[in-house]
């Protein structure tokens, strides 16, 4: 019976790895960030990638930010560069939050989920140029490769010798994943798009992009000819891979989004991987950004409660945060204050008497997607379709090295990670170690460890048959009960702004008010903005520190 570990969060110690010290030797890898890589600064939407903050000449701050995820992180980065004071409080035991692993007793990595990096993630990259993790990322070939039952291979191959927009026109018009009267009638819907406009207009794209907020990209699809069998063949795994949701429901505004960017920016439809772990090789770098500028983690700590009063005029202020660690309690100030959260995280900590207004009342109107990741470590090499004996030996990584989609199985996309990620994930005497999305992962959540396990892993031999006698040797299950925000159709209104009506608080999180789609991307780009408006506030809010001082606490028992 195969070693298995089972994780699972609510809708909502370990210690930092070490790479391992058997590492997947390559011929040749690209890691750094220089080259084949979209400048969004030029012909691209103006708000995707902000130009670099002014010099900070204010009042210095100190500034509490509830959630060590990549949007918490990048908002501290970007503060702490200004010269302001941070505290990030952290309820679990390691930072990264949906980006987040850890060890288990046994020195395996558990991942969150799978993390991709496309070629156009600017404010990402630009992050991890700037905290030294720039060559952590490994660039795989320039294709997304489609796996179909029974080890057939499809491909979007966006390799050739012209850029955008002519590689992606190849690239459909050849696609071997679609018959010849879908990749017409696909081609056909997306020539009637705002994706062409992008090609001149992008911040005009963009707008038209926005108001097709209201339909499902299905619908979009549909009605400019594009075909059913598009959709369920090559579309759906790329929805679910994104939004964690099919086409059907998914917004129009998410996937467009996508496509005008792949048209108009030859890289970004470019796909990379992390070297390894996401602990050592991304939240790692910037946590040791962070204290190394005196910024400061506290894990463990949650926040009970967000303490505010008001003024005579009605205005609102917070006074505090309430939080516990284990049965240590206390209240802790500072001049602003961050929520980093995702939407079932913020839903829980907004004061109800706040759901009067509108702005945060809308928040509640968003909902997470349940998502399932699973890890399989095989005694041989899944992905190696060729050849039967290579696929059986240990001595060397064999098989498809890159992010992998599939419409034949409840996994939308999955990856070898000894092959993709091979500094931590690749071990000597061992195999594949599959890293599967369970995308809806709603049938999955009440399900066991054991029937999970089995369910995916005969799902694995559906598409791979020639792994036939291969084993299962160790797994794990993560249950996360809201992941993403759910981006249907008519969602985007509700997303806040990461400035709120309560002067010293703010949000920051994918799932707000930023022109990316909810992602890694999305969340590096919210701190920015936070970060932003925090220094745009300075002088008020030192002001409103001098307003609070001598108002009376609110009362609040730590009982």
């Amino acid at each position: 019976m195969a070693a298995s570990t089972s994780v699972c969060f609510p809708a909502s110690g370990f210690r930092a790895p070490e790479s391992s010290p058997s590492r997947f030797k390559r011929l040749r890898i690209r890691s750094d960030l220089d080259s084949s890589v979209s400048d969004m600064r030029v012909n691209a939407p103006k708000g995707l990638f902000p130009p670099e903050p002014e010099r900070y000449r204010g009042p210095k701050l100190k500034v509490a930010i509830i959630g060590a995820g990549l949007a918490g992180m990048s908002t501290a980065v970007e503060l702490l560069d200004q010269g302001h004071e941070v505290d990030i409080y952290e309820s679990r035991s390691f930072i990264g939050g949906k980006v987040g692993s850890f060890v288990d007793r046994k020195g395996n990595h558990i991942e969150m989920g799978l993390h991709v990096f496309f070629g156009c993630y600017n404010n990402l990259f630009r992050l991890l140029k700037k905290v030294g993790a720039d060559r952590n990322l490994l660039v795989k070939d320039h294709t997304h490769t489609f796996v179909n039952k029974g080890g057939d291979i499809g491909e979007l191959d966006f390799r050739f010798q012209f850029g955008a927009p002519l590689h992606g026109i190849r690239a459909f018009l050849t696609t071997n994943q679609l018959e010849t009267v879908d990749k017409a009638r696909n081609a056909f819907a997306l020539a009637l798009s705002p994706v062409v406009r992008a090609l001149v207009d992008p911040d005009g794209a963009m707008q038209h992009i926005r108001n097709l907020d209201h339909i499902s990209f299905s619908d979009w699809f549909l009605s400019k000819g594009g075909t059913r069998k598009s959709i369920q063949r090559m579309w759906d795994p790329v929805a679910y891979a994104l939004g964690f949701i099919d086409c059907d429901n998914i917004s129009a505004r998410c996937m467009l989004t996508i496509f005008s960017l792949f048209a108009t920016k030859t890289e970004a439809s470019l796909l990379r991987m992390l070297k390894g772990s996401p602990d050592v090789f991304l939240s790692g770098p910037i946590k040791k950004y962070i204290t190394d500028r005196g910024g400061r983690f506290h894990l463990r700590w949650g926040c009970r409660e967000i303490l505010h009063d008001k003024f005579p005029n009605g205005d609102v202020y917070v006074t505090g945060l309430a939080i516990s660690k284990a049965t240590q309690k206390k209240i802790i100030e500072a001049d602003a204050y961050v929520a980093a959260c995702d939407v079932p995280g913020i839903k829980r900590l907004l004061p109800q008497s706040w759901k009067e207004s509108r702005f945060f009342d809308d928040i509640y109107k968003l909902v997470g997607v349940p998502v399932v990741t699973v890890q399989l470590r095989y005694n041989g090499w899944v992905t190696e379709l060729r050849d039967r004996e290579r696929a059986r030996q240990l001595r060397e990584a064999t098989g498809l090295d890159n992010l992998l989609y599939t419409p034949d199985a409840d996994f939308s996309c999955f990856a070898d990670l000894a092959l993709a990620s091979p500094e931590d994930y690749y071990l000597d005497g061992q195999g594949s170690l599959l890293q599967c999305v369970l995308t809806p992962g709603d049938p999955y959540m009440p399900l066991s460890n054991d029937e999970i396990i089995r369910r995916v892993s005969k799902q694995v031999l559906e598409l791979f048959p020639s792994s036939q006698g291969l084993e299962v040797t160790w797994s794990s299950v993560v249950k996360i009960g809201q992941s993403l925000y759910r981006e249907g159709p008519g969602k985007d209104p509700f997303r806040p702004d990461q400035k709120t009506p309560v002067k010293n608080f703010f949000l920051a999180g994918s799932y707000t008010k930023q022109d990316y789609i909810d992602s890694m991307e999305g969340a590096t780009l919210s701190g920015r903005q936070t970060a932003a408006y925090i220094c745009d506030a300075g002088h008020e809010l030192a002001e409103l520190r001098t307003r609070i001082a001598p108002q009376a606490q609110p009362s609040y028992s730590l009982v």
